[in-house]
């Protein structure tokens, strides 16, 4: 069985990273995504291992916290980025190029992750606690398939609309629809690697 701690420390590392590589836009497998849709779909499946583990609001803790850490993070990376260079070493451009915050992008990211995955837990959550409990899978299914595609929406809409053209906005959530549903595919048999703890709460 996988310990709590280690899913809930995947959980954050991975939305840190999705944060601070959805700068880039790329092409992958033939899809337009921003690069953070490389990593950012296994959150949803390990916030659903966090519920089962620990319950409802033991999700939603680490959901804000996660948020609270990127925010964090981002102000670090804007202050360090403002901050003059050291005599001794001169102009130092790669750091302002790859690191210093697009506050754009930033914001769009995490108002999408806490919007999208704190309703995974209330749709996970209803689904434990009104339908059924067995058929564990299902449950994933379920609250994965309305929180990917409102993440995907309000992000892409969030950081890139106004900036790109409509349709290459739509591209990027088609992509990222795509690309997180073929991940909770595959993640699905993971919500049997950890214990219930406790009942949903």
């Amino acid at each position: 069985m996988i310990p709590t701690i280690v899913v809930t420390s995947i959980y954050i590392a991975a939305q840190m990273l999705s944060d601070i590589t959805s700068l880039k836009i790329v092409r992958f497998a033939g899809l337009t995504m921003d690069a953070g849709t490389l990593i950012y779909p296994i959150t949803f499946t390990l916030r659903d291992l966090i519920h089962k583990v620990a319950g409802k609001q033991a999700a939603r803790t680490v959901i804000l916290l996660a948020a609270i850490i990127n925010v964090f993070m981002a102000g670090l990376f804007w202050i360090v980025s403002k901050l003059p260079y050291a005599p001794q070493t001169g102009p130092q451009p790669d750091w302002n190029a790859v690191l210093s915050p697009v506050w754009r992008i930033v914001i769009a990211s995490i108002v999408a992750e806490v919007f999208s995955e704190l309703t995974d837990t209330e749709v996970y959550h209803l689904w434990v606690t009104r339908v059924t409990q067995r058929y564990q899978w299902v449950r994933v299914l379920v609250s994965n398939a309305v929180s990917v595609p409102l993440d995907s929406v309000v992000f892409a809409w969030g950081a890139f609309g106004g900036v790109y053209p409509a349709a290459a906005v739509w591209a990027i959530v088609w992509a990222n629809v795509v690309l997180k549903a073929v991940v909770t595919l595959v993640s699905l048999p993971t919500i049997y690697m950890v214990p219930s703890q406790k009942p949903p709460s």
